[in-house]
């Protein structure tokens, strides 16, 4: 059956889109995941992929074209399948949103009307029956290009709140950040169908808004959402300890009383201890494995840790059993860590990496650094201007600049350099946008408002869109040399280490010179090693010699 595709929200405030470009046209097979277009929203041009199989059939908005959220799009379908119907405006539960389900047989009108509760397709079919009036389901939105589930990190309101158009209904924490997410509704919150910590797939039920009272329980019963457990619900390993069989001793060590004895333990291994016994063993030191308990079936209690006293050194030799202490936890891993697991993994395994090492002198850099931040309220970091002096280099080398795509490699006019920051969650990419315009001072600024968000989890995606080379600076760490994964679909990253004293030969004497080694890790499907070296020549003279980047 044929399936309508309409304009998707690609950004919480988009209202209508544009078409950029058509990745596929009318004939081709689809498959779910393919990109069908480039849609240009009102913050970025972001890539829009199917969710349904079939071949295209129909083109509702042409490239430059523009239309609102949820309005035809496309139509896919089984081939050579009549879409008339669809074209002239009837309506099909399978592909329409918010429309009543047609009825195939007039004796059956008498039925219940199956009416559509979500945006697409798939959720739709989890609609059992008809909406009470006034009643909206709102689901996962997809609050970025990538991301494929949310999980509620904060509700803003709680059931029975009143809810304005605009209003904050709770933070969510998606693949890149964790994001303010605003009711398109007005009404009263009635149901929630996701508890903080929990997740669930896009356009699942996320709540339910409608008027005061209304009774919903059969709406939110309809949806099946896949929700996951609370990050907090995880399993949690309590220490465990391998418990040897005691070696038999005789009835003289038996009365030694530097002989340990057994440790009360479950079949299993548990340790038997009371939450204060485990506190204060954790504070003393004291490995509980070694402490004999008194309490009830060998529990540790307060007195045991109290009254603890160590087996002397030497003392029990040949008659202590060790016994290790395994202790660990599980940690969920976080939208943010999946989504970085996903993308690297495709960029090692599916773009050939090859690697270029450079060595730069810095003594001019750092001479130049010294006089810039002179400047009265001027300060600028080696990052910034490794920054800018990669934004001049990549306008004259725009093969380095370029992107791969499976029908075309795109060389890229201007320069928007990624900036990788470190997070607790992982690792993100703040994109510094046309750099070879901007002075040093404005880099820098720039790069510290970017990183400032990153690490408060504020980054919108569309600052993390759109890069056409990245820089990953681990020198402030000490890291001397390393490597990094191309952050696709750039073709190139540079790994910068750390500024290092050294000997160094300068006019055929040997002095203390400062060094800093640089790596270009490459796509070998856009830059070629020749290319490769021949900008790192050009980006050795702008960092040997910093003042021809202010020419």
């Amino acid at each position: 059956m044929a399936v309508v595709v309409n304009m998707p929200r690609l950004s919480d405030t988009m209202e209508e889109g544009t078409v950029a470009t058509w990745l596929k046209k009318v004939g081709d097979k689809v498959e779910e995941g393919d990109i069908l277009a480039e849609i240009e929203t009102d913050k970025a041009t972001m890539e829009f992929e199917s969710f349904n199989e079939g071949v295209l059939l129909h083109i509702g908005v042409q490239e430059g074209e523009t239309t609102k959220v949820d309005e035809l799009l496309a139509i896919i379908g089984e081939e050579g399948e009549d879409i008339s119907g669809l074209l002239n405006g009837e309506k099909d539960t399978a592909s329409q949103e918010n429309q009543p389900a047609a009825q195939d047989d007039k004796d059956n009108s008498e039925q219940d009307t199956t009416a559509s509760t979500a945006s697409d397709t798939e959720t739709e079919s989890k609609a059992q029956e008809a909406l009470p009036e006034g009643v909206v389901v709102v689901t996962m939105p997809r609050l970025s290009d990538t991301m494929e589930e949310g999980t509620v990190a904060t509700w803003i309101k709680k059931v029975g709140d009143t809810v304005e158009e605009g209003d904050i209904l709770a933070e969510i924490e998606t693949d890149k950040a964790t994001m303010e997410f605003e009711s398109f509704q007005s009404g009263t919150l009635l149901e929630i169908g996701l508890q903080e910590g929990e997740s669930a797939k896009v356009d699942d039920l996320l709540a339910i808004i409608g008027p005061a009272g209304t009774d919903v329980s059969g709406v939110a019963a309809n949806f099946k959402a896949p929700v996951t457990a609370k990050k907090d619900d995880a399993p949690k390993v309590e220490a465990q300890v391998e418990t040897p069989k005691a070696p038999e001793v005789t009835s003289a060590e038996q009365r030694d009383n530097n002989v340990a004895k057994p440790v009360a333990s479950a079949s299993n291994g548990r340790l038997f201890a009371s939450p204060l016994a485990k506190r204060l063993a954790e504070e003393k030191g004291i490995n509980l494995s070694h402490v004999q308990g008194s309490g009830e079936h060998g529990r540790i209690i307060k007195r045991d840790i109290e009254n603890y006293t160590p087996v002397a050194a030497g003392s029990a030799i040949g008659k202590f059993v060790p016994a290790g202490q395994e202790d660990f936890e599980d940690v969920p891993n976080s939208q943010m860590r999946k989504a970085i697991a996903k993308a690297l993994t495709n960029s090692k395994f599916s773009a050939p990496h090859y690697y270029l090492a450079v060595e730069f002198n810095m003594d001019n850099a750092i001479a130049f650094r010294e006089q810039f931040n002179s400047i009265p309220d001027t300060k600028i970091s080696f990052n910034d201007m490794i920054v800018k002096a990669c934004a001049l280099a990549l306008k004259q080398h725009s093969q380095v600049n370029s992107q791969w795509f499976p029908d075309k490699m795109r060389l890229n006019n201007h320069v928007h350099i990624g900036v990788a920051v470190a997070v607790p969650d992982g690792l993100v990419v703040p994109v510094v946008r046309f750099a070879n315009e901007q002075s040093l001072p404005q880099i820098g600024a720039a790069v510290k408002e970017l990183a400032g968000k990153a690490r408060n989890k504020k980054l919108t995606p569309q600052e993390m869109e759109g890069s056409t080379f990245t820089v990953s600076n681990l020198g402030m760490f000490g890291i001397d040399y390393f490597t990094s994964i191309i952050n696709q679909p750039n073709s190139a990253i540079l790994s910068v280490g750390a500024i290092v004293q050294k000997p160094v030969v300068k006019n055929g004497q040997v002095v203390v010179g400062n060094t800093m080694k640089l790596t270009l890790a490459c796509d070998h499907r856009t830059v070629d090693g020749a290319t490769g070296a021949e900008f790192l020549q050009t980006l050795r003279g702008y960092i040997e010699n910093p003042v021809t980047m202010l020419v």
